[in-house]
Parts: C-alpha cells; structure tokens; sequence
C-alpha cells in the first residue's frame, strides 16, 4: 500500500507529541503566571517591544494599512476556522466522520479555551495616545496567535496522519509557519498585543494540538486493541 493510501490509524505512534504536550503546556502556565503576577522584567519586555513597534506603525502609514490588511483578514481567527470547517467537510466526503469531529472540536476547544482565559485573567490591551488599530476583548492570550498555531497545527498533524507527500506537508509547513509567525508579528506592530500576549497565544496552541495529537493516538490504539 502506497503511503498516500494508509489510514490515519495505520500511520506509527510517535513521541514527539507527548513532549511538545508537555513542553508547551508548562511554557503557557509559567507565561500564565508571570502575567498574572505582573513579573516586572516581562513587563518591561512588553513595553520596549510595544513601543518600538509603536513608534515605527506611526511613521509607516502603507506598512500599518498592510499589517492589518493581513491581520483582519488574511489570518483573522474566522479566516481559519472556515479553513478548518473546508477540511472537516472534506474529511466527511472521505468517510473519515471521526476524524472529521475530533478536527473540528480541536478547534472549538481551542477557541473556547482562549475565550475562557481572556475572561479570567483580564489583562488590559495597550494604549496608545496615535493608536493605529483597536481590538476588543481581553488581551491574555492572543486569539489570533492562538488561533493560526491550533488551525496549522492541526494540517500539519492531519497530513502526516494520512501519509500526505512529502512535498505537500513541507509546502503547508512553510506556509503555517509564515501564518503563525506573521498573524503575531502584525498584532504586535498593530499596537493591539504585547509581546507575551503572542507568545502565550503561539504556546497554548502548540499544547491544545499536541494534547489533541496524542488523546487521538490512544483512542485508535485503544479501538484497534478493542478490535483485535
């Protein structure tokens, strides 16, 4: 059987999941907690990189139009939830309806979950007196960084789960990176993030895939045991 053709239950356990579990889920709660606590040097941090990006979206009128163009729309967090409700449709047309469910709650749960913490801790945006952008909501963690990071990663996994070609999940792999790296970058530029904000968002995404990964490993492996 051709690579192309296996199954996603046929495709090797692998451990990279479990770490990146655990790695990223431990980064998000030490982030968590220095925000929370309001640690002084990651605040500083903040403000440095706010205001030197501050400082240059002001004086960039065509750069700042550009970021938001890319912000709000080419990776805004409902461009990539329709991204993932074209897959899970695909994925029913494939007769993959478990796969199909277990991509769309990944995704749900992640937005549930940014949602949740940006109620609960409460962080506020940054203010400018010149702002060149405004958002609404919480600011802790951001919902676009999150957002691109869960709806790559889970393209990502799903490719290599299908024993997609190499060339084609190398191709989505640039791209996401370029989506996850870039959606931070210009909600930092825009003035409506600080800095661990995005690193937050770009962490709890990695874990809620991972996690996502590694529960869907045990459930096949748990029904093909059943099976056997």
């Amino acid at each position: 059987m051709r690579s192309s053709q296996l199954a996603p239950s046929s495709r090797p356990a692998h451990p990279a999941p479990v770490l990146a579990a655990v790695v990223f889920t431990a980064l998000a709660t030490l982030l968590l907690l220095l925000v929370v606590t309001e640690w002084r040097p990651l605040l500083s941090f903040d403000r440095s990189v706010g205001d030197a990006l501050h400082d240059l979206a002001v004086g960039n009128p065509a750069l700042t139009r550009t970021n938001r163009i890319l912000s709000d729309w080419v990776w805004d967090p409902w461009t990539m939830r329709a991204l993932v409700a074209v897959v899970f449709l695909w994925l029913l047309r494939q007769g993959e309806r478990l796969l199909a469910l277990w991509i769309a709650a990944t995704s749900a749960v992640g937005s549930l979950m940014q949602q949740g913490l940006k109620a609960a801790v409460g962080r506020d945006r940054p203010e400018w007196p010149d702002p060149v952008d405004s958002a609404h909501f919480s600011a802790w963690p951001s919902g676009h960084a999150m957002t691109a990071v869960v709806t790559c990663g889970l393209l990502v996994w799903l490719l290599w789960l299908r024993g997609a070609d190499r060339r084609l999940r190398t191709a989505v792999l640039v791209v996401g990176t370029v989506s996850w790296i870039g959606v931070g970058v210009t909600r930092l530029y825009l003035g409506v993030h600080w800095a661990s904000d995005v690193l937050g968002g770009w962490s709890l995404g990695a874990a809620v895939v991972a996690l996502s990964a590694v529960a869907y490993g045990r459930l096949i492996a748990s029904r093909e045991g059943t099976s056997a």
